[in-house]
């Protein structure tokens, strides 16, 4: 694989970790991200949400929300969803912080505020580097069935992408034949590093 690709959801719980963790069992150079001011999980009511604060490791979240009513976050999915994002990394990460972390050749987003907030985040960023970044957003519902079509939607996409000999010269041609083959309508916009 020859590009750097990053999966950017809210709270780096479900869509940008469940691409992240198909696209690393396929071999992709990949991470992951959230926008969000704090990570946000589903709770007893929807008043009433867990909130932990980014880099608050998946193993925390699993053994608290294990005790506080294991029955409700295994029936609603968290719990499952908590222990794969364990064995991909060991705690979520927010996009905004992430410039230690290198550059990205392709972000993928998974809602369009989330594409608007990582947009103006390069927009602001300083441009050393004069490297171009391709971002992308793949509209997905939050839950664990769309996340799940959201991944190989976005695997997919990214085979595609690799696959080309330079993404610059083919994009509109990958992007459009994807949304005809899918359905799908995509967001994208280019800036730099």
């Amino acid at each position: 694989m020859k590009f750097r690709y990053a999966m950017v959801c809210s709270s780096n719980q479900n869509r940008s970790m469940e691409a992240h963790a198909l696209l690393k069992r396929q071999g992709f150079d990949v991470s992951s991200y959230g926008t969000g001011s704090h990570v946000k999980l589903p709770g007893p009511s929807l008043r009433e949400p867990n909130v932990y604060d980014f880099g608050t490791p998946y193993k925390h979240m699993l053994d608290e929300l294990r005790r506080k009513d294991p029955e409700l976050y295994k029936r609603n999915g968290i719990l499952p969803m908590l222990k794969r994002n364990s064995t991909v990394k060991l705690a979520p990460q927010r996009w905004q912080d992430n410039a230690a972390d290198g550059s990205f050749d392709v972000v993928f987003t998974f809602e369009e505020k989330v594409f608007d907030m990582v947009v103006e985040d390069l927009h602001n960023r300083d441009h050393v580097l004069k490297k171009c970044v391709l971002i992308i957003n793949l509209e997905v519902k939050d839950n664990h069935e769309e996340a799940a079509v959201g991944a190989r939607l976005a695997l997919d996409l990214c085979q595609e992408i690799d696959a080309a000999e330079s993404w610059e010269d083919s994009i509109d041609d990958i992007l459009t034949g994807f949304e005809k083959q899918h359905r799908r309508k995509l967001l994208y916009s280019i800036s730099y590093y």
